[in-house]
C-alpha cells in the first residue's frame, strides 16, 4: 500500500483545558498534536478524521473503513481502548498510540488491545513517518502469521475428519487403509468436492444410522 494512499483516522483521548485544569500538560498535549499532524501531512498521509474517545467510535469507524488508527493520549486511556476493542473486533486495523504513560501495566492493556505501536513521549514530526511505517510492516507481519496458524489449525481439522471417515469405511466395508483412501479420494472427484467434504457427510450419515 503506497504511503500517500494510507487513510489515516486520530483519535484523541487527551482531556480538554477545562477538564485536566493544567495548562502546563495542556500546552504540552498541542504541542504533540502539532507534532504528530505536522509529521503526516509531511509524509503525505491522508487524514480522514479527527474522533472523540466516545461511544460512536466504532460505528465510526466502521463507517471511515480507514487503513490505520493514531490514539492520542496523555494517561489512563482505558475507555479509548475499550471502543477500539469493539471497533477492531471483526476487521483488524494497525493501531498506533502515543502517549505520555510509561507504565507497564498500561503498556501491556495497550498491546492487548490490538495497540500494534506504544510509543511514549518524545513525538517529533520527523519521527511520525519511521514510526508508522514499523508499525505497518509489523501489523502486516502479524497477520500474515495469524492467516498461517489459521491454516494450518483448518489442514489439521481436515486431516483428522479424513482419518475418521477412513476408519467408518474401514469398519463397515472391510477395507484397507489404502483402499478406504482411495474410495474417500474417487468419491470427491466424483462429487467435486473437498476430501474433507466427503469425509464430513459419511461421518454425519454414521451418526444418524447410529
Amino acid at each position: 500500500m503506497p504511503t500517500r494512499q494510507l487513510r489515516i483516522v486520530i483519535i484523541n483521548s487527551v482531556p480538554h483545558m477545562e477538564e485536566d485544569h493544567d495548562p502546563v500538560a495542556h500546552a504540552q498535549s498541542q504541542h504533540r498534536a502539532e507534532a504528530l499532524r505536522h509529521g503526516l501531512t509531511e509524509a503525505g498521509y491522508n487524514i480522514i478524521a479527527a474522533l472523540p474517545a466516545d461511544l460512536s467510535l466504532p460505528d465510526q469507524i466502521a463507517r471511515l473503513q480507514p487503513d490505520m488508527i493514531i490514539i492520542e493520549a496523555e494517561s489512563d486511556a482505558r475507555d479509548v481502548l475499550e471502543h477500539i476493542v469493539i471497533a477492531t473486533r471483526d476487521e483488524r486495523r494497525p493501531i498506533v498510540m502515543f502517549t505520555e504513560d510509561d507504565d507497564t501495566s498500561s503498556m501491556e492493556a495497550a498491546m492487548a488491545a490490538g495497540v500494534t505501536a506504544y510509543i511514549v513521549a518524545g513525538l517529533h514530526s520527523e519521527r511520525v513517518k519511521p514510526v508508522l511505517d514499523v508499525a505497518l510492516a509489523r501489523f502486516r507481519q502479524e497477520q500474515k502469521l495469524l492467516t498461517e496458524l489459521s491454516e494450518t489449525k483448518l489442514k489439521l481439522a481436515e486431516r483428522k475428519l479424513v482419518e475418521r471417515a477412513k476408519g467408518v469405511l474401514m469398519a463397515r466395508n472391510g477395507l484397507s487403509e489404502d483402499q478406504a483412501y482411495q474410495k474417500l479420494r474417487g468419491l470427491a472427484m466424483n462429487k467435486n468436492l473437498k476430501l474433507s467434504d466427503v469425509a464430513q457427510r459419511i461421518l454425519d450419515a454414521e451418526d444418524l444410522l447410529g
